[in-house]
């Protein structure tokens, strides 16, 4: 199994406190988990730690390493910390599993995968799957190694886990290369080899890549990256990745026949190897070196095979394919008994399900067979309760009626008062002038009777004009009058192209004094800025009317308001009363705006304005159904009825608003 020193410690201790990543040496990690574990405050960090330090020792020392897993099972047993012995078993696979004791790692494996399924631990399930992954591949099933690898890589995947997956990806590309599918192993470890964040790990990922390519005949390629390889190893001190790197490069002197090269880095690799008391390594470059000196030195060439052969007989020999069987026997018994209690707890459980369902059935019946003689008895109920409702909602319907044809005449009365105003003062010229041509009518008669028919010529021409003038405010009167019985009648439904500024501007004068004929201290100042580029637009004008009447007559309404109140409490006399109409078009609307310098909205009321009935004059000075209806009207139309209301002022000392502002924004068809 290819892993290097600081993998190890990436992969178990990520997850623990305290834990920093650090391009450091296995002996600085050891000594650095020793101080964990003097400052560790708790039973389960202390289980953690030991696991960690029985990983790191099994690269240099069994016996410590065996020490350290004994002593974290141990403790986690004592405390039955679940995590704490899912690390320890699988500390104790990875140390059987570096020293080629494969039964001893499978039973191990098995356990720590079996255990973290049953408690949920997707960190060291993932762990355990990969490990059985590499012990497959060492027992050359690639079949159950690529099963387990990506398994692992499953639960890997969208976790960040440290150097796990990286791991893993080294898995299942020697899987790959041991099947002869050696374009797959390119390419998973080239999508390793492209991620920036796993530089630390580069030495060992550029030693795979390096045998890919050496297999692939890309022999420059493969030389340059395992020399990169053996570098990174060297500068980390990590002496188990640099054997593997040592016995790669020899392998791939071998294939180009540099027997010298091959000796070289193979020795160098069977020494680490034999330092580091790692059998598998010793294994391998036995093997290389007993082939390489068997053409030049038959002693050598013998001396290493014998220790080829001790080796192997040792991870290989009958006794280890004995136990291998019993591990996998026991371990095929162990899924057949967790399958069979898998299939015994479904059934009873189905069988609970059953009765459960059939309890489930009658109790819903009984509850149907009730809830029917209640809903009979419920239905009576409702009959009565609909009947009455529907005669409530009638008189509510008779009664909003009466409210919404009450608002309707109130506008007209306001309405009407303003037309009587503007209808006044043509009707007084027509009177003054018919008055002015009777006395010049009666004194050009006394003229002719005198013969002076000059004096009659000058005369008739004063009548003349005076008829014009006559005829000229005869026909405004008429206008007026066709004018108050359009807007006053109902609304035929129909849209009509219609001047917005003249209709608003009308409906300004008319406001106004319509006020004035009810109240005749009523003053106010009226602005106007009106957009001559608008044009006409399709509208109902009766109903957009009424709108900017009620809109006008409320600002009016909250002006007057602000002076009485301000004179009363303060004795004003520099506020002067404004209501100002303007209109804009925008890019596909046309926008009306209607603004007051009375005292504004409150904010706590300010989104109840448009509700039906809702009002803030005095009891019946006001139905509540001015602005309500007014929406509606706007909205019918397509368009938008908003309002803005500015803040008191700090300096206001009775915490009046400076004015509302409403906007009408029509679309432009």
């Amino acid at each position: 199994m290819r892993k290097s020193i600081l993998l190890i410690v990436l992969i178990l201790f990520m997850h623990s406190p305290g834990f920093a990543q650090e391009d450091s040496t296995s002996a600085y990690e050891i000594m650095d988990l020793k101080q964990q574990l003097v400052k560790a405050g708790n039973d389960s960090s202390r289980s953690l730690i030991w696991a960690g330090l029985s990983y790191l020792y099994a690269f240099s020392s069994f016996d410590s390493s065996l020490l350290y897993a004994e002593k974290s099972l141990k403790l986690s047993n004592k405390i039955d910390y679940a995590r704490g012995k899912a690390n320890a078993l699988i500390g104790f696979g990875n140390l059987y599993l570096r020293q080629g004791d494969y039964p001893m790692a499978l039973q191990y494996e098995f356990q720590a995968k079996e255990l973290s399924e049953t408690f949920h631990f997707k960190r060291e399930k993932a762990i355990s799957l990969m490990q059985l992954g590499y012990t497959y591949q060492n027992l050359s099933d690639y079949d159950r190694s690529i099963v387990f690898s990506m398994q692992a890589r499953e639960l890997f995947n969208g976790n960040s886990w440290g150097g796990y997956n990286v791991e893993n990806e080294i898995a299942i590309s020697n899987t790959y290369m041991a099947t002869n599918k050696k374009d797959s192993a390119l390419a998973c470890m080239q999508k390793v080899y492209d991620d920036p964040k796993i530089k630390i790990m580069m030495p060992i990922i550029l030693e795979v890549l390096g045998n890919i390519n050496a297999s692939l005949g890309n022999f420059t390629i493969a030389k340059e990256q395992l020399s990169r390889a053996i570098a990174g190893d060297i500068k980390n001190n990590d002496l188990y990745s640099l054997i593997w790197a040592y016995n790669s490069i020899a392998k791939l002197y071998q294939s180009t026949n540099q027997t010298d090269s091959v000796l070289y880095n193979a020795l160098k690799a069977f020494i680490l190897a034999e330092k580091m008391q790692l059998n598998e390594g010793i294994l391998i470059n036995s093997l290389i070196l007993t082939k390489e000196f068997e053409a030049s030195d038959a002693g050598k060439a013998l001396y290493y095979r014998k220790i080829y052969d001790d080796v192997y007989n040792k991870m290989y020999g009958q006794d280890k394919v004995m136990a291998l069987q019993k591990t996998l026997a026991e371990q095929q018994e162990r899924q057949k008994q967790v399958s069979e209690k898998r299939v015994s707890d479904e059934n009873r459980l189905k069988q609970i399900a059953y009765a459960a369902g059939l309890a489930i059935l009658l109790l819903v019946a009984l509850v149907l067979y009730r809830n029917n003689r209640q809903k009979q008895k419920a239905n009576n109920i409702l009959q009565q309760q609909k009947q009455k409702i529907e005669s409530t909602l009638s008189e509510l319907k008779s009664t909003q009626s009466q409210l919404i044809q009450s608002e309707k005449m109130a506008s007209l009365g306001e309405l009407t008062a303003g037309i009587a105003h503007e209808i006044q003062n043509p009707l007084n010229f027509v009177n003054n002038f018919s008055e002015v041509n009777k006395e010049l009518l009666a004194e050009m008669n006394s003229e002719i009777e005198k013969g002076n028919y000059d004096e009659v010529k000058e005369i008739a021409k004063d009548v003349s004009e005076n008829e014009e003038k006559i005829n000229h405010h005869g026909r405004r009167a008429d206008a007026i009058v066709k004018g108050m019985l359009q807007h006053s009648r109902s609304s035929s439904g129909i849209k009509e192209p219609t001047d917005i500024n003249k209709l608003a501007e009308e409906y300004l004068r008319l406001a106004y004094h319509g006020l004035r004929a009810k109240d005749k201290s009523f003053n106010a100042t009226m602005e106007t800025d009106f957009d001559n580029s608008i044009g006409k637009i399709n509208i109902i004008p009766q109903d957009i009317g009424r709108v900017l009447l009620n809109l006008i007559s409320n600002a009016f309404y909250a002006v007057d308001e602000k002076k009485k109140l301000g004179q009363a409490e303060l004795g004003q006399a520099g506020y002067e009363p404004t209501v100002a109409i303007s209109t804009k078009r925008l890019k596909d609307r046309i926008e009306i705006r209607v603004t007051d310098n009375g005292n504004g909205i409150p904010q706590k009321i300010l989104d109840k304005i448009f509700q039906p009935f809702f009002t803030t004059k005095p009891t019946g000075q006001g139905t509540g159904l001015g602005l309500s209806m007014s929406y509606d009207i706007v909205k019918a139309h397509g368009g938008e009825l908003k309002v803005e209301t500015k803040e008191a002022r700090p300096d206001d000392p009775v915490g009046r608003g400076e004015g509302s502002e409403f906007i009408v924004q029509l679309p432009v068809v």
